[in-house]
């Protein structure tokens, strides 16, 4: 067990990244969020929160590229196209569908910080689940509190 004194305040520290558009798929964002944010302090947390309802963040694991293959298509196996029971549909076919995926995985994720990094395990990364065929750049608010 780690002991982990909390201080009187809580330091709160908030960043904006700009994730430039990506075709629809599963991306690891790991390295550009960690990049974003800079130092990480020895303990606390990071919240992430994307700005969207088009588009989720997941962790997941990040060793096979095909994992991201297999998201997409059980994703789109879940929450198909061109579903007749569709009413909002003048976005385009993906449209819909991408708000309900957004809903099932979460705009968010909080993540553990310890030792000055991120605790996630051996085989998790962040992903940046994207949606639309056309989604466009992203914004993620990325908070740490220590």
């Amino acid at each position: 067990m780690c002991r982990i004194d909390i201080p009187h305040q809580i330091m709160i520290r908030q960043h904006l990244i700009v994730v430039p558009a990506r075709c629809r798929g599963y991306h690891l964002i790991t390295s550009l969020v960690l990049r974003a944010v800079g130092q990480l302090p020895e303990a606390g947390l990071l919240h992430l929160f994307i700005q969207h309802t088009s588009a989720a963040l997941t962790v997941n694991e990040n060793a096979d590229p095909s994992v991201r293959a297999d998201f997409e298509s059980a994703m789109n196996r879940i929450v198909p196209e061109g579903a007749s029971y569709y009413t909002h549909t003048l976005e385009g076919d993906d449209d819909m569908p991408a708000h309900v995926k957004c809903s099932l995985l979460g705009p968010s994720l909080t993540l553990p910080v310890r030792d000055g990094k991120l605790a996630l395990g051996t085989w998790q990364g962040i992903y940046l689940c994207e949606f639309r065929d056309y989604g466009g750049e992203r914004r993620i608010l990325a908070t740490l509190y220590y």
